[in-house]
Formats: C-alpha cells, structure tokens, sequence
C-alpha cells in the first residue's frame, strides 16, 4: 500500500528544490540517476526546462479552469533530472501551481528512490516519466494521474519505435514535436484532467 501522504510530505521537494538538485550534482559530476551518461542528457535538460521556465505562457483555457478550481489539490510528480520527456513539461507543473495561488501544492519525487511508487504508476509496463499523481487535499486519496507525455506524443512514439530508428534520432524528432507545440497539447491534457476532477 502507498502511503502518498508521507512520499509527499516527506520526500517531495518543490520545484526551485528540485532543479537546485539537479544543478548541484552536475557540479558533482553527477545525474539524479546512478550512471554517468546520464550527464549528458542532464545537461540538455537543464537548457530546455530553462528555455520552457521562459517562454512557457499558459493559454486562456487553462488560466480560466485554474481560476475557478473550487478544490484543492496536491500535485506529485515522478520525475528525474536526466529525463527529456519531463524537462519539456516539468516547468509547466510548476507555472499551473504558481497560477493556482495555493489551490496547487507541487511537489516532485525521484522515480529511481521511489521504485514502488512508479511500480503502481506504469505506462504499458514501462516506468516512463514524468508521470503526474492528482492527490486531494490531505493527499490520503489519488484523484487522478497524466503522463508520460501528451497521449499524441505517445502513439507518435510507438509509431517511431515500430520503425526502428536509432535513439539519438528519436530524441531528435521527439523534442522537435516539443518545439513545434510549444507546450500547448500538454496544456490542453492538463486542462482536461482539471476540469474532469471539478466535475
């Protein structure tokens, strides 16, 4: 049984935490994960959720369905820094929990310390992340979950796979779709996710 309460509370870190981890074990010469080509992935990581912090504006759809939340919730988040995946949607967890002011607490996890965690949390047997756990209020009961990435991007990906193609170039073509929608189907999942835990 998953205490999600104690993770949250106990092993949750919010955000700016978070990416001051991952900043600080680079200068250690290391990755959340425990191998070192992890590194390299990291680093690029590190541009992107940058790069999104910046630019990232939620659109009118989602800003409204924040704005009317009549609950609150707690966000947790299975993540890790070396993945791509979450360096492209991690930041905008955290703008929906700025713009929430305080309806969302965000809080994040490291998937490799929290293996029973992702265990009951797989995507087609697979502990693919970031992966999005809705809590209530006392964060004893899960109201819902997101993730791996926008479904689109998901059959995307397994239409990528199927062809074989080499993962450098798959990152590639991954992360172009990333630039190209600008986070805006990702927001587009989030804000359907908000709306069927108000109704």
């Amino acid at each position: 049984m998953i205490n999600y309460r104690e993770i949250f509370e106990q092993q949750g870190l919010d955000y700016l935490t978070y990416r001051a981890l991952i900043d600080q074990l680079l200068l250690e010469g290391k990755a959340t994960g425990d191998v070192t080509y992890d590194l390299h992935y990291t680093k690029m990581n590190v541009q992107r959720m940058n790069r999104v912090d910046k630019t990232v504006s939620l659109n009118d759809e989602l800003t409204s369905t924040i704005e009317h939340l009549k609950e609150n919730y707690k966000f947790l988040v299975i993540t890790e820094g070396w993945c791509g995946d979450a360096a492209q949607i991690v930041p905008v967890f955290n703008k929906i929990a700025t713009a929430s002011l305080g309806k969302i607490d965000l809080k994040f996890v490291l998937r490799d310390k929290n293996l029973p965690l992702i265990d009951a949390h797989l995507t087609n047997g697979g502990r693919a992340i970031p992966v999005l756990i809705v809590l209530n209020k006392s964060a004893d009961q899960v109201l819902g979950t997101w993730g791996p990435r926008p479904q689109i991007l998901q059959q995307l990906l397994k239409e990528w796979k199927k062809e074989n193609i080499e993962m450098p170039v798959l990152a590639e073509k991954l992360h172009g779709w990333y630039a190209k929608d600008k986070t805006q189907t990702t927001q587009a999942g989030l804000t359907e996710l908000l709306k069927r835990l108000e109704n």
